[in-house]
């Protein structure tokens, strides 16, 4: 069961949150959907609104169901690495992540999170970039893009935060 709080009162250090105990991002419907993992990302102020910034490489299957998405959610789920052996490594191209991981989907207003989340937020997508390597000051970075392949953010306006009970 889950309750709904601001986003300022999410109890956990992000950072640490992103970094260490890692997130999964997914977008999509009950059509069709897919997450992946991920450990880095923002959260903050941006444009007046509570904001979430995804970061997604675009080979990924994944930014696919973003670009067509309005909605994304990130959920965070404690020290379970299992999630994110399977959804950090496999492509839902290939395999159903769901039922590899075990997962049990919500569907709400058009965004998909799971069940056994202990955090989840929910944003609506409002800007897209590509990052660019003309745009790196510190060039030290460009050792995560050996294939050029650099991230795009996506920026989203937190609309929810779900809590476990």
């Amino acid at each position: 069961m889950f309750k709904e709080i601001t986003p300022k009162e999410i109890d956990k250090n992000l950072i640490d949150a992103i970094a260490n105990e890692w997130m999964l991002i997914t977008a999509g419907d009950e059509q069709g959907y897919n997450m992946m993992t991920a450990s880095w990302g923002f959260m903050g102020e941006m444009w007046g609104n509570d904001t979430a910034i995804a970061m997604i490489r675009p080979q990924r299957y994944t930014m696919e169901f973003v670009e067509k998405s309005d909605y994304y959610t990130l959920s965070f789920y404690g020290d379970n690495k299992d999630i994110h052996k399977i959804c950090g490594s496999m492509s839902g191209r290939d395999v159903n992540k769901t039922e590899l991981t075990g997962l049990t989907p919500v569907f709400e207003n058009n965004s998909v999170y799971f069940e056994e989340a202990r955090l989840v937020i929910i944003c609506k997508k409002q800007y897209i970039q590509d990052m660019k390597e003309e745009c790196f000051i510190d060039k030290a970075p460009l050792k995560w893009y050996d294939n050029k392949d650099y991230h795009k953010m996506i920026f989203g306006e937190i609309k929810k935060v779900l809590v476990k009970e």
